[in-house]
């Protein structure tokens, strides 16, 4: 595939592979192209999904450790004029 598609277009396009590799009508050499592409695209989806949730679990470690700071209740008292 020489152009870079989305990951709902890859899914996509596998799904489709899937269909076509379920038909009787298709032969051997065909079936042969699509598994191979069904594979690398894959492949390339499932490295998407690690990619992903590195992120998701970055910032959720991020966000635990914005709240992991003692609340600082002398400013909170200032700041409301008290």
């Amino acid at each position: 595939m020489a152009t870079k598609l989305n990951f709902e277009k890859q899914l996509s396009r596998l799904e489709e592979i899937v269909a076509k590799l379920e038909e009787e009508q298709t032969d051997l050499d065909a079936s042969v192209k699509l598994f191979e592409e069904g594979v690398a695209l894959s492949k390339e989806l499932a490295q998407k999904l690690e990619t992903v949730k590195f992120k998701v679990e970055e910032l959720k470690k991020k966000g635990a450790q914005m709240f992991t700071q003692p609340f600082d209740t002398e400013l909170a008292e200032n700041a409301d004029g008290e």
